[in-house]
């Protein structure tokens, strides 16, 4: 079995638990190697602080001619004794390195010896080497047994170290676990109690509590929006096959050429609304192209000519300079073109198109001399599928697609859209996009 899988297959708990316990196995490891090292420095400087004092008492013995009391000894050059005693047991590279004022720790067994020297000249003008040193019984052995000790002490202290961490783990995840249960038998609608604890926990809770929120929000566009279309659908399919019916039922050649013109109508009318769908469910994806500088008027300006020849009167007030949103031409362009195709709906004789400097945005203003919007519907004219009028849209060709499009293209790049009454008594639609930057 593949270790990565196997561990990833292992509880949240499990997991911390092995980690935390293994960390601290290994730091309570390492000190107890290191441990004995620094508690036999420690010791060897107490040591050499007194074996300092005696070996600085000795030397002025020895210069001032006199013997100095044992264990000090009094050696020549080459290592033997001049003080009347035995070999002091100490060979040529000692000797050279007491000379030299180095320390000498001598280990044998469980005792260790520790000696300090230095070159001393005797009234006669000989240079003696005095050393002096201390028997430090059980040293290696104590350090021996104190690494078999610290070692078992590690090992216990790690297994508690993974009990309270599996015990400390345990307590965090349970309000986790009855969040989880909540959340799966959650009626549609409620939310999650979110704890008074200001923690991750609560944290969570409130995250949840906002998916769950947009969730519901996206749920219930898209049953609205599965309604709507179906019903939108509905009608034209319906009348297609109601006329297509009626003329295989009287195949009179006059008026199956009506019920032609008749289906190619309902046909046209099918086929924008399935084009519109397709466009709001692309917008619908997330998927957010980079942005670039578009000049919004000249884009005006090509939706101005791409109008239908009418008697409508289409004015365009905007600077002479570039006026550069941050969108895609594609954004604009769909943008523009529903605006004034929903103004040249409901305008009499004029439509007034204007693009304004305001701060950092851009504002693109529609006016139309139509009948205008009601206050009260103004808030919901760029939903989808929402009609001011029930029979409106389906009298002029309109779907309600056109103004929720053109609020999903300007929104997500961080813009407003807004719907008020013209000075000419009609419809205002106003557009505010972040200028580039």
């Amino acid at each position: 079995m593949n270790p990565r899988r196997w561990w990833l297959r292992r509880t949240l708990r499990f997991r911390i638990t092995v980690v935390a316990t293994g960390v601290a196995l290994l730091t309570l490891l390492a000190f107890t190697l290191l441990a004995p090292a620094l508690i036999g420095r420690v010791q060897l400087v107490a040591v050499d602080e007194q074996l300092r004092h005696r070996l600085v008492a000795a030397s002025a013995d020895v210069a001032a001619g006199r013997l100095p009391d044992p264990p000090t000894r009094v050696l020549d050059t080459a290592g033997a004794p001049v003080d009347g005693g035995g070999s002091a047991g100490l060979d040529a590279a000692a000797v050279r390195r007491l000379k030299s004022g180095e320390p000498l720790l001598r280990t044998s067994g469980e005792s260790a010896a520790r000696w300090l020297g230095g070159v001393v000249v005797s009234p006669d003008g000989t240079p003696r080497l005095v050393v002096t040193g201390n028997e430090l019984l059980g040293y290696s052995g104590a350090n021996v047994l104190g690494t078999r000790w610290l070692a078992l002490a590690a090992v216990l202290a790690a297994g508690l170290v993974g009990i309270a961490t599996w015990l400390s783990v345990r307590s965090s995840l349970r309000p986790v676990e009855r969040m989880r249960i909540a959340a799966g038998a959650l009626p549609r609608g409620q939310r999650l109690p979110v704890p008074e604890s200001r923690d991750e926990v609560q944290a969570l809770a409130e995250a949840l509590n906002g998916l769950l929120a947009r969730r519901d929000e996206a749920t219930e566009r898209l049953r609205r929006f599965t309604g709507d279309a179906a019903h939108e659908l509905r009608s034209p399919v319906t009348s297609v096959r109601a006329q297509a019916e009626v003329a295989v039922a009287h195949p009179d050649p006059d008026f199956s050429l009506e019920v032609l013109e008749s289906v190619v109508e309902e046909s046209q009318r099918l086929s924008a609304l399935v084009d519109a769908l397709l466009i709001l469910a692309r917008a619908d994806t997330g998927e957010l192209p980079p942005a670039e500088p578009v000049d919004l008027v000249l884009h005006a300006q090509a939706a101005i000519d791409r109008m239908p020849e009418s008697d409508l009167v289409v004015r365009l007030d905007a600077p002479l300079s570039a006026c550069l949103v941050s969108a895609t031409h594609t954004e604009v362009e769909l943008v523009v073109d529903n605006l004034l195709r929903n103004a040249g709906r409901y305008a009499e004789t004029l439509i007034r198109v204007s693009v304004l400097p305001a701060g950092r945005e851009l504002r693109l203003v529609v006016d139309d001399d139509g009948h205008g919007i009601g206050e009260e519907h103004r808030a919901r004219v760029f939903d989808r599928f929402y009609r001011v009028e029930e029979d409106r849209g389906r009298d002029t060709g309109g779907f309600g697609l056109g103004l929720a499009l053109v609020a999903h293209l300007v929104r997500r790049r961080r813009g407003t859209v807004r719907a008020a009454e013209a000075p000419e008594g009609g419809a205002r639609l106003e557009i505010r996009w972040p200028q580039w930057r």
